[in-house]
C-alpha cells in the first residue's frame, strides 16, 4: 500500500470497526449485513472523484467493510461468552466445545474460566497479528487456491467431513447422517434458506428442552410462570426488539444491494432482438432483425408472431 492508500483507509477502518461490531453481536445480523452497511456508508460519505471511483476500486471501499466483517466476527462472542447464545453457526460450534469440556457458557463463565476467557481474548489479537504475517507474503499462493476446479476442492472437503463424522464414533451411521444433512443443506441453498439458523437450531435444541423441562417441573406444570416475572418479560421484550431491528437491517440491505449493483445495460442488438419480432413459420422462430433462432414463439392478434431474446 501506498502512503496516499494509508491515509484515505485509516477512517474507514475506524467507521467499519463502529459498525461491525454492534451487527455482530445481534443475533442473525451477521457479517454480511454489516458489510453492506459499511459500503454504504463508504460511497454516502465520498466526495467529488472518489465516489466516482466506488465499483472501479476504491480503497475506501474495500477498507470499510473488509474492518466491519472483522468486527463482526468478534462481536459473536459478545452473546456467546456472557449469555450462552450462539448468533452464527462457527458460534455454535464453539459452544459444542464448551459442552464437550464441561465449560458451561454464561454470566458466571468469567468467574468460573476467567483463564480461558482472556486466554480466548488474547488469541484473537494474536490470531489477526499472524493472519498480516502470513497474508502479506503468502498473498500469491492464497490466490492460485482459486485457480483449483471446484470439483476437486468439493471432493477433497467431503472426504474430509466423512473422515471427521467417522472418527466420532467410528460407526458408518455418522457418515450417512452427514450425508443426508448435506443433501438437505445442498437444497437449502439452492433454494434460499439460510443454512446457520438451522445449525444454532440442532445445538441450541436439545438445551431449550431440558431447560424448559426443569422450569415446568419447578412451576408443577403451569406454562404461566415462564412469562410471570420482570425479569421473563424483559427478556421476551428485548427479543422483539432484536427481531424488528433485524428485519428492519435486512430491508436495509436489500435497498444497499439495488443501490451498489447497477442494472447492466443492454445493446442496441439486443433491444431490437427482444422488441417487435415477426415470423410466420411454424416450429422453432427465426428473428427477422438479427436472424438469431428462438425456442419458443409468441402468438400476437391477427396471426404474427414474435420472440424473447
Amino acid at each position: 500500500m501506498k502512503r496516499d492508500d494509508w491515509r484515505r483507509s485509516w477512517k474507514p477502518w475506524l467507521r467499519g470497526t463502529f459498525i461491525g461490531f454492534p451487527v455482530g453481536t445481534i443475533p442473525a445480523g451477521g457479517a454480511d449485513v454489516a458489510t453492506f452497511l459499511s459500503y454504504a456508508s463508504e460511497r454516502k460519505l465520498a466526495k467529488g472523484e472518489r465516489k466516482k471511483q466506488f465499483g472501479k476500486g476504491a480503497i475506501e471501499g474495500v477498507a470499510g467493510p473488509e474492518s466491519a466483517n472483522n468486527a463482526a466476527a468478534a462481536g459473536v462472542l459478545v452473546p456467546l461468552l456472557t449469555l450462552g447464545i450462539p448468533t452464527t453457526a462457527t458460534a455454535a460450534m464453539m459452544l459444542v466445545a464448551f459442552q464437550r469440556y464441561n465449560i458451561q457458557a454464561g454470566p458466571l463463565l468469567f468467574e468460573v474460566e476467567g483463564a480461558l476467557v482472556w486466554a480466548l481474548i488474547a488469541n484473537l489479537y494474536v490470531g489477526n497479528l499472524m493472519l498480516l504475517v502470513l497474508n502479506l507474503p503468502l498473498v500469491g499462493i492464497w490466490v492460485k487456491i482459486l485457480q483449483i476446479p471446484r470439483p476437486y476442492l468439493y471432493a477433497g472437503i467431503l472426504v474430509f467431513a466423512a473422515m471427521g463424522a467417522f472418527s466420532v464414533k467410528f460407526t458408518p451411521v455418522d457418515v450417512f447422517i452427514l450425508l443426508v444433512i448435506g443433501i438437505l443443506g445442498f437444497f437449502m441453498r439452492r433454494y434460499g434458506y439460510p443454512i446457520s439458523p438451522l445449525v444454532v437450531g440442532i445445538i441450541l435444541g436439545p438445551i431449550f428442552k431440558d431447560q424448559l423441562r426443569r422450569a415446568l417441573a419447578i412451576s408443577q406444570g403451569d406454562p404461566v410462570a415462564l412469562v410471570s416475572t420482570p425479569i421473563a418479560a424483559g427478556i421476551y421484550i428485548v427479543l422483539i426488539i432484536i427481531f424488528a431491528l433485524f428485519f428492519w437491517l435486512r430491508r436495509r440491505q436489500r435497498a444497499m444491494e439495488t443501490e451498489t449493483v447497477p442494472a447492466e445495460p443492454r445493446s442496441a442488438a439486443d433491444e431490437r432482438h427482444s422488441a417487435g419480432l415477426r415470423s410466420q413459420r411454424t416450429g422453432r422462430r427465426r428473428c427477422v432483425s438479427c436472424r438469431r433462432r428462438s425456442a419458443e414463439p409468441w402468438s400476437l392478434p391477427g396471426g404474427g408472431q414474435y420472440h424473447q431474446g
